[in-house]
């Protein structure tokens, strides 16, 4: 009997001065990995796999048309998560599984030995079933363990080709020979133009002798027949290998299933075997280096009673040193520092995923536009806590330019934007989100915003008017309209035309120790819908007076917006987590207002997965207090109101033309407010005479 040290595998072939019978050694698969696989396995791990560890199908394959001086590769690429695998005229697939595991302490702890043992469990199902025979191909296995280091793109990995330790030993009669010492050019050709037009799944086949010399290629499922038969036969399989006298290791799967097929035929256990090799030169089909070997299959007792214990299993890829222990491929010096940021910043986001918001819609989040009006304190905190949430088009406008003052409570601006006169503030925050994030799509655009009370002479009609238009056309071509500016009267066109073209605003004010987040009220029924009463309202709907200009006759420190230095970071990240939290609601800018004012706000079901959408949250820093208010919107708005609405959407510029220049009465008169002061007015007075003839009375 053979020792069963022989049986394990190897890569080295016996020594050149040995002839004579010797022990069949197969090549050990050297595994090839494209980074392409690893960009795939990283974009799975983060967007499907998550926490899940269990084993998942990919798939590989190897070349029967290697160069000479290569190894046996086995290949992963790109392709290998895809539901069917790719291969072309000289490649044949290979099935695998993928174990990804959470931690590096479970990949190295992972147990081999129980991996292996339920591998060679799988093969000699297949064998025993038959289920081999008809698909050859599933004896060609890998199983890949892995853990992924998203931080620092450090890739762990260690595969398992499993073969089968069987039968006892396979022994060499002769030596190795070329093809065309055994076969005719006839016969080869015959054998070539056969395997050309074989399924994949058919990486081995039979060639059936009879006594007059003829033979018959055959589906290697016929095997049991041909036994039958008692015909004489040749094993064939399409090699990886390149050697002189190793075939590959797939090459030992179906050698095992050969010999359990006729293990209690005596007569066979004399086998010939065809080890297929084809290379393409000048275009032409070689298979000049196709191997020839004459074994003797060498069973134990047992093995040809029928074996009922499964055999072991072999096959672990040794590293680059010839030890059994994984490899390490490090990634990130390799690839491009752009690509590698677009892969990083999201990171935070895609954890999100895996167990504590499984249902966030992070695509909708990430194709958000966001019009960004006002480029001060407010929306450089904000431009930055939008790209944190995976927002990246941006657009700013402003007006002004980075002063010396500006820097230290403005995120995005530094100490080299102030100099020679300060940089235009909308450009210099562009500039540095670029800097920030490369893959930031964000542009800028310096402009005045057209403002009731800020009357425009004729002269500068003309740029106005290319000012309003362009203001309408950003505003068109966002999702988002953030207003962050500092007056309140700049506010109003951009809710009127938001209102009109029914995009989200979020707005965002500030005092000096308080601040305003809201959203405004989205109907249902579009812009000018009169009926929608449970539409909430926008930053105007509590005003009864119209905008006007509130910087006239004001001191430095009123002009300014003087705050508590950490107010503008807090109501800018509220102002940008509402934003989010709004468009994961079922019914986005529709979302009805969940409210401080009602007991039940904390204890209702949420409908967002990221928590309540309030309308309007309003914080006091002094007390820490905050409250979430809600409102509907007010009939005679002077911004959102359907009176106000129309008169734009019919008239356009000519409208708000009238608006600028006239006084806060046009406005006023137009919605009705006017009517209701007076209305107020008469009220007041009838209460003042009751009470007089009341204290007459005394």
């Amino acid at each position: 009997m053979i020792s069963k040290q022989i049986l394990m595998e190897s890569t080295h072939t016996a020594p050149p001065e040995v002839r004579g019978p010797r022990v069949l050694q197969f090549e050990l698969f050297s595994s090839c990995i494209d980074s392409g696989f690893w960009s795939a396995l990283t974009r799975k791990k983060l967007d499907v796999y998550g926490l899940d560890e269990t084993a998942k199908s990919i798939h590989g394959y190897y070349s029967i048309g290697s160069a000479a001086f290569l190894p046996c590769f086995m290949n992963v690429d790109h392709a290998s998560f895809e539901a069917t695998p790719s291969t072309d005229s000289h490649t044949y697939p290979l099935h695998g599984k993928l174990q990804n595991f959470n931690t590096i302490e479970k990949f190295r702890d992972s147990d081999k030995q129980l991996i292996t043992d339920g591998e060679a469990n799988e093969l000699w199902n297949l064998i025993m079933s038959g289920e081999a025979l008809v698909n050859p191909s599933l004896l060609s296995r890998f199983t890949l363990l892995s853990f992924v280091d998203l931080k620092k793109y450090i890739y762990s990995y260690w595969f398992l080709f499993p073969a089968l330790v069987y039968p006892d030993a396979l022994v060499h009669e002769t030596e190795p020979r070329p093809i065309q010492e055994a076969f005719t050019g006839e016969e080869i050709s015959h054998i070539t133009n056969f395997v050309a037009k074989l399924p994949k799944e058919q990486n081995a086949f039979l060639i059936a002798h009879d006594a007059d010399g003829a033979m018959e290629i055959l589906l290697i499922r016929d095997l049991p027949l041909i036994v039958k038969d008692n015909r004489k036969v040749t094993l064939c399989v399409c090699d990886p290998s390149v050697r002189a006298d190793n075939p590959g290791w797939t090459v030992r799967n179906v050698l095992a299933m050969f010999a359990y097929h006729v293990r209690s035929s005596p007569e066979y256990r004399r086998v010939q075997l065809v080890c297929f090799r084809q290379r393409f030169r000048d275009g032409l089909r070689d298979v000049s280096h196709s191997l020839v070997l004459d074994l003797r299959i060498v069973f134990t007792p047992n093995q040809t009673m029928g074996q009922t214990l499964i055999p072991k299993a072999v096959g672990w890829e040794r590293t680059e040193k010839g030890k059994l222990g994984s490899r390490h491929v490090n990634l990130s010096a390799q690839m491009d520092p752009k690509k590698l940021a677009e892969q990083a910043v999201d990171l935070n986001l895609k954890l999100m995923r895996w167990r504590l918001v499984p249902e966030l819609d992070l695509p909708l989040i990430q194709r958000t536009k966001c019009l960004i009006l006002g480029s001060g304190t407010l929306g450089c905190n904000v431009a930055r806590c939008l790209m944190g949430w995976g927002i990246f088009d941006l657009t700013f406008v402003d007006n002004s330019v980075v002063s010396f003052s500006n820097p230290v409570r403005q995120s995005l601006f530094s100490f080299s934007d102030c100099l020679d006169g300060g940089k235009e503030k909308s450009i210099a925050a562009v500039e540095a989100v670029q800097r920030i994030f490369p893959g930031v799509c964000a542009t800028a655009h310096q402009m005045n915003i057209p403002m009731p009370g800020h009357p425009i002479s004729e002269s500068m009609r003309g740029k106005v008017d290319e000012t309003i238009t362009l203001l309408e056309a950003l505003i068109e071509k966002n999702d988002v309209v953030f207003l962050l500016m500092d007056t309140r009267e700049s506010r109003w066109l951009p809710t009127l035309i938001g209102a009109s073209k029914r995009k989200i605003v979020m707005n965002a004010a500030l005092g000096f120790d308080s601040y305003l987040v809201m959203r405004h009220g989205m109907s249902a029924g579009g812009a000018g819908d009169e009926t929608n009463s449970k539409k909430l309202g926008c930053y105007f709907c509590n005003d009864v007076v119209a905008p006007g200009n509130s910087t006239r006759d004001r001191t430095l420190d009123q002009q300014c917006t003087v705050t508590r230095p950490g107010i503008a970071m807090i109501a800018a990240a509220l102002a940008v987590e509402l934003l989010v939290t709004v468009l994961q609601h079922p019914k986005g800018a529709e979302a009805p207002a969940d409210s401080s004012a009602r007991d039940d706000y904390l204890t209702n079901d949420i409908e967002s997965p990221l928590g309540i959408v309030p309308h309007q949250i309003r914080g006091f820093l002094a007390r820490h207090n905050t409250v979430l208010p809600a409102t509907t919107a007010f009939d005679k708005c002077t911004a959102c109101s359907a009176t106000v609405l129309k008169e734009y959407e019919a008239r356009g510029h000519d409208f708000l033309f009238d608006v600028i220049n006239s006084t806060a009465s046009f406005l006023e008169d137009l919605t009705g407010l006017t009517k209701l002061h007076a209305d107020s007015e008469k009220a007041e007075v009838w209460d003042l005479s009751d009470d007089e003839s009341f204290a007459g009375s005394e």
